[in-house]
């Protein structure tokens, strides 16, 4: 695609997002930053987190991915649904009576100081890690659809991707992200519905032949039963569960989302309607994973190596302009959508959790003035951290990026699981200063069995269950760190 028209396409786009970040940060604060003022329309949220939830890794990723996993991702999803109703029903009702800004500081309430840093430094470290992969996805693309023409070098192309969020977001912080994530889940929906309704008509297909095409194809096999695969249905069920209950419902980005709703009543609203739609949409990614690789096949076109480069390769390279355009909009705003909000997030997890902005400290309370100034430096801190984890991940990754991030989540979102897990359903404490080592040890373990599940238990293979055993293994050292033995509630 001619690098004039994806410059003019990125600049339009941009300057979008700076006029809506101009029109919602008038007059806004800290609690504006970090809270949206409690203000955000239940149904505007619900839309905008789809665009969140997906990211620029469903975007390319999933479809990529279905080469290698059929559509046993929707195993996944469906376990979603579990997830999400804990989350409206078990955990919103939680922050919302404690009237929380970060989530994190339930397990201090709970626990004690060590618990509570120990879970929002997991917070940090998944988050940072998560949002890193996904903007080496966006920054990726543009590489290949801009700066290659131009001999740019990646790291010039990741900091100019970085410095885009950053100014859209350093001022009205979550109340103009609910807003831009409205915009970019428009894009990303109607990237995906336009591409595959050109690749049928390439492919000269009715809607009901589509259907039938996708349904006869090798990739539509979604349900897995043998016991030792990874893409077991009870494993990718349970995990899809638990992975939504952690990215989700103990994860600061999302849920400062939901919790700008202005009621628990709207939030709970937000939730269940998101799902719901949740799960339609990823249906349509995996569609169009199924429908890229019969075109691919049927054109004679070669698949690349590296499955994420599917989608963008065909886009650019093999579809018409307009259909290029639609794909640089859709996975612009799908990683936009997700990575601006995790920086946010990660300021506000910062700011509340470590510099006390919310005074527990004791201390006298800092000015707006002086609030907004480490604001804004904790904000760049983090911008410069991502930035150095994309440079390090492009050295060294060599597997689909979803995969990669489920794989990290595995492993960094454990503890927050068996934290809430205890908090929510034993009874009694733990002896605080020992949480961190317990929260420390359950991830090696994690990573020690999965790395041997296949030699030590013959053949078996985790997959994204290990979040599952990651948990329990930190539930369990927690209830051996209990200051009672009989813990459980009935």
């Amino acid at each position: 695609m001619n690098p004039t028209i994806v410059l003019s396409v990125i600049g339009i786009y941009f300057l979008i997002l700076i006029l809506i970040s101009q029109l919602t940060s008038k007059n806004a604060n800290t609690s504006t930053f970090f809270t949206a003022d409690k203000q955000s329309p239940w149904y505007l949220v619900a839309f905008g987190m789809i665009g969140a939830s997906l990211s620029g890794v469903t975007f390319i990723s999933v479809p990529g991915w279905v080469a290698d996993s059929k559509f046993s991702y929707m195993q996944m999803v469906l376990g979603n649904l579990v997830g999400y109703a804990v989350i409206g029903l078990v955990l919103m009702p939680m922050y919302y009576r404690l009237n929380l800004v970060s989530i994190y500081t339930y397990l201090e309430q709970r626990f004690g100081f060590w618990s509570y840093k120990t879970g929002a430094f997991f917070f940090l470290l998944s988050r940072t890690i998560g949002a890193s992969f996904r903007l080496f996805l966006v920054a990726g693309v543009l590489q290949i659809a801009l700066f290659d023409a131009w001999n740019i070098p990646f790291a010039v192309t990741v900091a100019i991707t970085i410095l885009l969020i950053w100014l859209y977001t350093f001022r009205g912080g979550i109340k103009t992200i609910v807003w831009t994530d409205t915009l970019q889940t428009l894009f990303i929906l109607a990237a995906v519905a336009i591409s595959i309704w050109l690749i049928k008509d390439r492919l000269d297909l009715s809607t009901g032949a589509l259907i039938n095409t996708i349904e006869q194809s090798e990739y539509s096999q979604m349900f897995f039963w043998d016991l030792k695969d990874g893409k077991n249905f009870f494993k990718q069920f349970l995990a899809g569960a638990f992975i939504s209950i952690v990215m989700m419902g103990l994860d600061q980005d999302m849920m400062q989302k939901h919790l700008t709703c202005r009621n628990l009543k709207d939030a709970q609203k937000n939730i269940f309607w998101f799902s719901v739609v949740f799960a339609f949409v990823n249906l349509l990614f995996l569609g169009l994973g199924a429908m890229l690789y019969i075109y691919a096949e049927q054109s004679g076109i070669a698949i690349p190596a590296n499955s994420d480069d599917l989608y963008p390769v065909l886009a650019l390279n093999n579809f018409s302009t307009f259909a290029g355009i639609i794909f640089l909009l859709g996975i612009i705003a799908a990683a936009y959508s997700s990575a601006d909000s995790a920086l946010t997030a990660l300021t506000t997890s910062f700011c509340v959790d470590f510099l006390n902005f919310d005074h527990k400290d004791g201390k006298a309370p800092r000015s707006e003035t002086s609030k907004k100034k480490i604001r804004q430096k904790v904000h760049i801190g983090f911008s410069l951290l991502i930035f150095l984890i994309i440079l390090v991940f492009k050295a060294v990754n060599d597997q689909s990026v979803i995969s990669a991030i489920f794989k990290v989540a595995g492993y960094t979102y454990g503890p927050l699981l068996g934290l809430y897990a205890f908090g929510l359903f034993f009874k009694g404490k733990v002896v605080d200063k020992y949480t961190p080592y317990v929260c420390v040890a359950a991830p090696v373990i994690s990573v020690i069995l999965d790395a041997n599940s296949a030699a030590w238990f013959s053949g078996f293979s985790f997959g994204f269950f290990i979040l599952i055993v990651n948990g329990f293994l930190t539930l369990l050292g927690l209830w051996l760190i209990s200051s009672f033995s009989n813990n459980a509630k009935v």
